[in-house]
């Protein structure tokens, strides 16, 4: 039995010159930087990986969902090695509602099970209004200023 390739060609629309594009310059697209600003955002990815250093470190991605730079992603990547940094890496993981409990127990793999479950819990049914910026000392800052349950 054959299959019925021209379904496949229906479901999946994949341009031949995007793929050309993509070919040519070794696999990476061409995305316009997100500014810092004011985004409403859904967090498209979030968990404990590791630094390029191979230090611990909450990564996670926004999606913008609206306006000029709709589609586009900008990243956090806060490297959880000193108190200090897990206390604002959880104030951020309390910022997204996600109603779990938030807490640093010492252990690094029970905070990856903990960021999971957050993810988990607001992954398609929460997005956020977001002030991306820039402190005083030049690291980019993110700010949850409203939370929005998704609807259906």
């Amino acid at each position: 039995m054959a299959l019925d390739y021209s379904k496949w060609d229906k479901t999946y629309k994949v341009s031949a010159e995007e793929v050309k594009e993509l070919d040519a310059n070794g696999g990476k697209r061409e995305f316009e930087e997100v500014p810092f600003g004011k985004y409403e955002v859904k967090i498209a990815k979030m968990e404990l990986g590791a630094s390029k250093e191979g230090n611990p470190t909450l990564k996670v991605q926004f999606k913008v969902l609206n306006g000029k730079y709709k589609g586009n992603s900008f990243f956090m990547n806060q490297v959880v090695t000193k108190e200090y940094s897990i206390h604002k890496a959880n104030e951020f993981l309390r910022s997204l509602d996600s109603g779990e409990e938030i807490a640093w127990t010492g252990s690094y793999a029970e905070y990856a099970t903990l960021i999971d479950k957050v993810f988990e819990a607001i992954d398609g049914n929460l997005e956020y209004a977001i002030d991306y910026s820039c402190n005083s000392k030049g690291y980019s800052e993110y700010k949850i200023e409203d939370v929005f349950e998704v609807e259906e």
